[in-house]
């Protein structure tokens, strides 16, 4: 289906508004409801979505730094999903529900009943639970630095089709310290959450059954490798514009989307100054001409349009392959466009700041480090010749084999030896990205062994600061390092391309308790 780039304008999601605030807490109710939602205007009529308050993307929730929020996630949605369900892969069998649903709040330091653990779902009416469902009211301490986190669905077997269905939102945490810089703020402060779609000719959602020409047997409706849209959407219109002063805006950026990589730059040739990552802001602000952003990241950027004419038109533009990046180059008139900027008359005086300094961030020594731990990147085939993801060989539902110390310093080595690159997320901590060693992979493949074929190479500046998911690229040994802090307790790291994570590439963790220095071995 051929759409019409630029005639819509961007939506800003709303600010939720909390039922109470206490000195104690802050409380929200958000409730998943099915609605129809036009992405487009020449698209037939508004499509079927899924969408927390009944919003696409779901509304934006603020707090500020050390201010305890508690939220109660309402499942309101049918009890049949309009998605096609998968019934071979684990956590979807035939005696599992249809529709359940679990939150995350990624990038958030919480405690694990309120991580939103893929067995922890609920149904409707929280009628039927999950094996490690324990709450109804999730808590949120809010005590890490200011940042741009994001809430959505994480329920096991069907996170993809949730998310692609519509449940994704922002989380911002505020503090002080990044008040007195006066960065662009109010209406000149934006969140573009990007993702890509697919449509039917009458303007309902496509994700794919199966694979293209099947084999005998294969199964129907069946998993795939990753599903990336023709149409790119952000905060859900499909290639939409926005009319811009000319004057500094702050942009915080998420991709949202199941598969897709981004690989973003302005046509106009002006830089992007990135002032932070998922875990708030980096030390300095830096200038970068293209920013390529993964499945999960946030980058938290600044674009002056100061020296720009007004009636001036510039596009975002995406260069980046899918899959990343090895895969089919993006189509220029479509998937290679993002969105588009008019600048219009200056209504006020910019009196927004980019600062020479913006943080202090704290560096872990390698040498404090307690424990390295070797995370490969797997894939083999099924019973069907499907592929099927894996982290160091094992699956979800295989015994628990990390266990880091609470408090502990840990060092991860994360070796990929395929052709794609992975996003990691590690759930609970933010982690430092110390460097990527290139390695012989045919020797790794072959015998195990890890020979490293260069010298280290250091994170570029746009990631130097906290981390929650990192890009783990093909024939490089990518390592963390992290504290596993402030709780113990169960969760999960995992690729958050969503199909893989979905079958099999997620594997828990066990935060544990300090050993007792007064204990005899």
């Amino acid at each position: 289906m051929e759409l019409t780039p630029f005639i819509d304008a961007l939506p800003i999601p709303e600010y939720l508004r909390p039922l109470e605030r206490h000195k104690q807490f802050t409380y929200y109710e958000v409730t998943m409801k099915e609605f129809f939602h036009q992405m487009h205007s020449e698209l037939p009529g508004p499509t079927k979505v899924w969408g927390y308050e009944g919003k696409f993307p779901g509304p934006v929730i603020e707090a500020e730094r050390g201010e305890r929020v508690r939220v109660k996630w309402i499942n309101d949605l049918p009890e049949e999903h309009f998605l096609p369900i998968d019934r071979t892969i684990h956590g979807s069998g035939d005696s599992m529900l249809d529709v359940r649903t679990v939150v995350h709040l990624h990038g958030a330091e919480v405690e694990s009943d309120s991580d939103g653990y893929p067995d922890a779902w609920f149904t409707k009416g929280y009628k039927h639970v999950g094996p490690r469902f324990e709450r109804e009211v999730y808590e949120y301490p809010n005590n890490q630095r200011a940042a741009t986190l994001w809430y959505h669905d994480h329920a096991i077997g069907i996170t993809r089709l949730n998310v692609y269905a519509g449940l994704a939102g922002l989380y911002i945490i505020r503090d002080h310290q990044e008040r007195v810089h006066n960065l662009p703020a109010g209406n000149y402060e934006i969140p573009l959450i990007i993702m890509d779609k697919s449509f039917n000719d009458d303007g309902s959602l496509f994700y794919p059954r199966t694979v293209n020409n099947p084999p005998p047997n294969f199964p129907d409706p069946s998993i795939t490798p990753g599903v990336a849209g023709d149409c790119i959407l952000v905060n859900g219109k499909v290639w939409p514009y926005l009319e811009v002063e000319p004057r500094k805006y702050r942009f915080r950026i998420l991709n949202a989307s199941n598969e897709r990589f981004y690989r973003m730059k302005l046509d106009s040739g002006q830089s992007f100054i990135q002032i932070g990552s998922d875990g708030g802001l980096l030390e300095r602000p830096v200038k970068l001409k293209e920013i390529t952003i993964a499945p999960a990241e946030r980058v938290d950027v600044i674009i002056d349009f100061s020296q720009q004419v007004v009636g001036s038109r510039i596009i975002l533009n995406n260069t980046a392959n899918t899959p990343f990046d090895f895969g089919a180059p993006p189509d220029p008139e479509t998937t290679g466009k993002i969105m588009q900027f008019r600048v219009v008359e200056l209504k006020s005086p910019d009196t927004s700041n980019i600062p020479r300094f913006l943080s202090n961030i704290v560096r872990f020594q390698e040498s404090d480090a307690e424990r390295i731990r070797d995370i490969t990147l797997d894939v083999r085939p099924d019973q069907y010749n499907r592929l099927k993801f894996f982290l160091n060989n094992r699956g979800f539902m295989e015994n628990l084999t990390e266990k880091p110390r609470l408090g502990d310093i840990e060092i991860w080595r994360i070796i990929n030896q395929g052709i794609a690159v992975h996003p990691i997320h590690i759930h609970l901590i933010q982690f430092q990205i110390l460097d990527r060693i290139p390695f012989d992979v045919d020797a790794f493949n072959a015998k195990g062994q890890l020979r490293f074929t260069g010298e280290p190479q250091l994170p570029p500046p746009g990631e130097s600061g906290w981390k929650d998911t990192v890009q783990a690229t093909p024939g490089f040994v990518t390592r963390l390092i992290m504290r596993f802090a402030p709780f113990t307790g169960r969760y999960v790291y995992h690729c958050h391309i969503l199909e893989h994570e979905d079958y099999d590439m997620m594997r828990p963790f066990q935060v544990i308790a300090p050993a007792c220095k007064y204990c005899q071995k």
